[in-house]
């Protein structure tokens, strides 16, 4: 059983809009009062709060007369505001995020209602305190008895609502297959596979660049306050919207493509935010969106049964004739063909690169015990695996 989430557009009459508002608002206070109550103790007298002493604090603030609105709403998303950051400081002291901020009121509202807070009924979901169903756009259909754990209703700051519905279902691997890939992530190219296969950059950022630009300098003009500056807000959210929406969704039908297509997919371990200090290639890296289009392979291999192979991010992929093996002392950027001068083959940059890095995953691979049974509907070895870093030894090389 995995965990999976289906999001849906919502559109909410004035009356439940009205009631999100209120909701999005008191959890936003709530996470931002816990994060003052949590520093102040740490900064001011070296105290650690626990996340059932910050409850006790909310349940006393609840009942003063300058809070009182907070009754007003469920309880259930006050609740889950504070074990939200208390996953935020986990993640902090555990180095996969920074220091938990201040949430504001102009970026992305949510509030997130767990299973004794909501009621679905076939294709009507209520939520707590609110009178009629949500107005969902099924866009496809839940599992067949499908019993959500939670459910998160979002705001995004062009004001379109989504609600996320979370639930465990048992995902069926695909089936089998003998087929390897390996890729090189490019700027040029956004990938190139051993295959031959070149998928070029859509740059989405570049599309949009001049109308974001235009939009940006209109709402530095309008005044602070109005609502016409309110309004020029809303057009630069828009093209930003439009920017990372285009942008997911050719992700997930590239990432798609590839799981379906290949047992065992070879990649680089690229270091997205050190590369992001060259001034020169940060908006094009940014555009690219590399580490989100990897996070996509990761959790859809694992779905899916299939392997994903991170090699060693100082492996010479670019330099390393993929023929001799011989490794060249320099090669910028701009020359895209180079000629191995130890055998004589002509090379295409990242063609020559997506084959290096199909070969030396692979031999991570085997140097794990990695192995691909024919005609099995599961695959044992649905995981992802770093180079140089073996789980196992032994087993059987691969039959490629």
């Amino acid at each position: 059983m995995t965990k999976r989430a289906y999001r849906y557009r919502v559109y909410p009459t004035p009356e439940q809009a009205q009631n999100l508002a209120h909701t999005f608002g008191c959890t936003r206070f709530v996470y931002n009062w816990a994060l003052y109550q949590h520093k102040r103790a740490y900064f001011d007298a070296g105290v650690k709060l626990s996340t059932k002493d910050v409850s006790a604090a909310l349940t006393a603030l609840k009942k003063e007369e300058g809070t009182a609105w907070l009754r007003c709403v469920s309880s259930v998303p006050l609740q889950q505001a504070l074990r939200h950051l208390d996953a935020a400081y986990t993640n902090f002291f555990e180095g996969r995020a920074d220091y938990p901020t201040f949430k504001k009121k102009h970026h992305e509202q949510s509030a997130t209602y767990t299973d004794n807070a909501f009621t679905l009924k076939g294709d009507h979901l209520t939520l707590a305190k609110h009178k009629d169903p949500l107005p969902i756009v099924w866009s496809r259909p839940l599992p067949p008895g499908a019993k959500p754990s939670s459910v998160t209703v979002s705001k995004d700051r062009v004001g379109r609502y989504f609600i996320s519905i979370l639930l465990e279902e048992d995902i069926k691997p695909l089936v089998p297959t003998e087929k390897a890939v390996g890729i090189d992530l490019g700027l040029k190219s956004f990938l190139v596979t051993s295959d031959g296969e070149m998928i070029a950059n859509p740059k989405y950022f570049v599309r949009d660049e001049r109308k974001l630009a235009k939009a940006q300098r209109k709402h530095a003009r309008k005044e602070k306050g109005g609502k016409n500056r309110e309004k020029a807000r809303k057009k630069v959210a828009q093209v930003h919207a439009r920017i990372a929406d285009t942008r997911r969704n050719f992700q997930h039908q590239v990432s798609t493509k590839l799981i379906r297509e290949n047992q065992v997919i070879c990649l680089e371990t690229l270091n997205v935010k050190g590369m992001l200090k060259n001034h020169c290639l940060a908006k094009a890296i940014s555009d690219v969106g590399w580490g989100s289009f990897v996070r996509q392979l990761e959790y859809k291999a694992r779905w899916y049964g299939r392997t994903l192979v991170k090699i060693d991010r100082w492996y010479p992929s670019s330099k390393t004739c993929s023929t001799c093996k011989y490794v060249v002392e320099e090669l910028p950027l701009e020359i895209r063909e180079w000629m191995c001068p130890q055998c004589g083959t002509c090379h295409d940059r990242d063609s020559n690169a997506a084959h290096n890095v199909l070969t030396e995953g692979l031999s991570a691979l085997n140097a794990c015990g990695g192995t691909v049974r024919r005609g099995e509907a599961k695959v044992s070895h649905a995981r992802t695996v770093e180079a140089g870093t073996p789980t196992r030894e032994g087993g059987t090389p691969l039959p490629f």
